[in-house]
């Protein structure tokens, strides 16, 4: 884009971003970013949009999930593994209800910032600057941890790097292959409530065997024992964008360092805000969310922004509208994207639509509401005629106590259990998993459903 380079952004309205009050030592900041390999690579990024581009035509499905919002304190190789390990577990048992491949995008190494609803908070009388995530300032509340530090920017690229360098190693290690994989699923589908999903999980390794039987293996075939893994994460924090966006020597394209996809969050998709203008140059795939107070007009302006040639597997719309709220506003945004003639992937971020505040005084998202959306956003794709791509969830690996409901049944009363989150509540392992067999069920049900029409037609 020959147009753009990649501070033009500073030019325009910035939103949800910090005030930093130590030019100088931001300034430093940067020029040190500046020089550090890139955390992802352009051959990376150009792989995903490809896999984007199929599940925009309905031949793959993408799965997108991990933190809220990683934390410093909270790193561990535990913690990256046991995401990594759901998230391959639900990719699986997705696979073999779409048919199709699954496309695997953590919300991992990079998903340090979040925008907040009030720039500032009160606690007893005292009113304190927002905590912004690890990348700008730090949670305790006090007036020293909420000033902006620059130099946090450079701990972030330090645990992105070692992030996905321990997600390159399980995807190629061993700690990815097939029958690893299913036998931890079929733990899960042993006992404490999950046996109804014991008849899934016991066709999958029927299917195994067979391949196994016919000398299609982890032996023989490199597909059964890698995995691709790819990373995502709200470009919220320019500067640091910036600072990582290099020049592709093999298309001459610019290209997000930071991460394998990027995505413009609700709050910060002004069309002609700072956020949109980054992310406009910028050859990754780029993500969308789109609320309930997404006009058709802005839709309109933001697909010619981000996608003017209409590049299929360019842009995933994210919709995130709430459970009770996907007729209202879906079906709206699928006519508009139909009227432009636009290459879209359609994904249901299930989870930033159906927070709510606990009876015991905890944010929580109830798992029923989470795929009640889920399956209302199926429902209005089924009667559009138009492919629901992939969803979206804020998830974990840990067994923690933040999302109430699911089969091992976390109640009002369980959240201060294991509430480890800084930000948003995650779906638990064992809630992510049992979404997981869910959203098959309905993916089999909707190739069900089309084979049928097909057959008619």
């Amino acid at each position: 884009m020959s147009d753009w380079t990649k501070s033009d952004w500073r030019a325009k309205p910035r939103v949800q971003m910090p005030d930093y009050t130590d030019a100088a030592a931001l300034n430093a900041v940067e020029a040190q970013l500046s020089k550090y390999p890139p955390l992802v690579f352009a051959g990376e990024a150009r792989r995903l949009k490809q896999h984007l581009a199929d599940a925009g035509r309905g031949n793959a499905f993408l799965l997108q999930g991990g933190d809220c919002a990683e934390a410093f304190d909270q790193f561990s190789a535990d913690s990256i593994r046991d995401t990594f390990k759901v998230m391959l577990q639900m990719a699986m048992v997705l696979t073999y209800g779409a048919k199709v491949p699954v496309i695997k995008l953590g919300r991992m190494a990079g998903q340090f910032a979040k925008p907040r609803s009030a720039p500032t908070e009160t606690i007893n009388g005292l009113e304190l600057p927002s905590y912004r995530g690890d990348i700008i300032n730090d949670l305790a509340f006090t007036p020293e941890s909420r000033i902006p530090a620059p130099e946090k920017m450079l701990q972030a690229y330090t645990q992105a790097a070692a992030t996905l360098n321990l997600l390159r190693a399980f995807s190629t290690g061993g700690f990815a292959d097939m029958h690893r994989v299913h036998s931890w699923t079929l733990g899960f589908a042993d006992g404490n409530g999950a046996e109804k999903y014991r008849e899934i999980a016991e066709r999958i390794q029927d299917t195994i065997d067979f391949m196994a039987a016919a000398g299609i293996d982890a032996d023989t075939t490199h597909e059964f024992s890698t995995v691709e893994f790819y990373t995502s994460h709200e470009s919220l924090l320019l500067e640091y964008e910036e600072a990582l966006t290099r020049l592709d020597s093999t298309s001459g394209k610019w290209l997000a360092g930071s991460g394998h996809m990027i995505w413009i969050g609700d709050r910060t998709r002004q069309p002609d805000g700072a956020h949109v203008e980054y992310a406009r140059g910028v050859q990754n795939p780029i993500g969308l969310k789109c609320g309930p107070t997404m006009t058709s007009e802005d839709l309109k302006l933001l697909m010619a922004k981000l996608n003017p040639e209409n590049e299929a597997g360019r842009l995933t719309l994210i919709a995130r509208f709430g459970a009770g709220s996907v007729g209202e506003h879906l079906p709206r945004l699928i006519n508009t994207v139909r009227e432009e003639g636009a290459e879209v992937v359609w994904v249901c971020d299930a989870m930033h639509g159906n927070t709510i505040k606990s009876s015991s005084g905890y944010k929580t998202r109830p798992f029923e509401s989470v795929l009640r959306e889920v399956r209302e956003f199926f429902g209005v794709h089924q009667s559009e005629g138009t492919v629901p791509a992939g969803v979206h969830f804020e998830m974990t690996g840990q067994d923690v106590t933040e999302c109430t409901g699911g089969v091992r049944a976390v109640s009002d009363e369980d959240l201060s259990d294991r509430y480890h989150t800084a930000c948003d509540p995650r779906l638990n392992a064992s809630q992510s998993l049992e979404l997981a067999f869910l959203v098959a069920e309905e993916l089999s049900s909707l190739r069900t459903a089309r084979a049928k029409a097909r057959a008619a037609s």
